[in-house]
């Protein structure tokens, strides 16, 4: 079982770069590097793939930075609460706008303008500490010809019970070519599901729904809601 498909992607929007520089994200610096201020800001967003949540926290600036995220290159959409509805994305959670990109674009979590003052975590795999996915963890720095002896040393360096940093991600995200999020405009760009057993032969598509009972029931298990029912 797939949870998505992946498809192809060239253009990175930079978000959270369009707030800050709008006066509605802030920042603040420690050791000449920034970190985003998500107490004092008007607006930031969360960024995953191809969706960004957007938290503003002042209802009377919805609709401009609304106009901001829709102006910006590579958006499809942006919900506001009574449009995320339609998609059950209305969480309390959610962000109180929710933009969706372009099938070849995705969001990026970046904020700083200048990278000299990237925060320590952006050069490294830190899901907890980014505000937001960042797919270019997937890659070494490819302008760096000596990226992958470092992220030896730095191996060898944890494997003696050392302190070390492995700075090797990018901060160009020119290396991303694919991505997911939005909704696939064809099926075949949606998840797959391979089972030899499928119960229902005469079924070839499944709500994402189903799977959790059908995975359930090729063991012989009951559904939770099954067994409270005393089925």
């Amino acid at each position: 079982l797939s949870e998505y498909g992946i498809t192809d992607a060239s253009r990175a929007i930079d978000i959270n770069r369009a707030l800050r520089a709008d006066g509605l994200l802030e920042v603040y610096t420690q050791d000449g590097m920034e970190y985003l201020d998500p107490w004092v800001s008007r607006a930031f967003a969360v960024a995953d793939h191809q969706v960004a949540h957007v938290y503003v926290n002042d209802n009377a600036d919805i609709p401009r930075v609304r106009d901001i995220v829709a102006g910006l290159s590579g958006v499809d959409m942006v919900l506001d609460r009574v449009e995320q509805a339609r998609y059950q994305l209305d969480h309390p959670r959610a962000g109180e706008l929710v933009a969706v990109a372009e099938p070849d674009a995705w969001f990026t979590y970046y904020y700083w303008l200048d990278d000299n003052r990237a925060p320590d975590f952006a050069r490294g795999v830190e899901i907890h500490r980014k505000p937001g996915y960042d797919p270019a963890e997937l890659f070494f720095n490819p302008k760096d010809p000596f990226v992958k002896a470092k992220a030896g040393l730095n191996l060898a360096k944890k494997m003696a019970g050392l302190r070390y940093a492995m700075n090797v991600v990018p901060l160009d995200p020119s290396p991303v070519r694919g991505s997911h999020g939005r909704l696939p405009d064809a099926p075949e760009d949606g998840p797959i599901l391979l089972c030899s057993d499928p119960r229902d032969p005469g079924k070839d598509r499944l709500a994402a729904t189903d799977v959790h009972d059908l995975l359930l029931g090729l063991q012989g298990l009951k559904a939770p809601l099954q067994i409270l029912k005393g089925q």
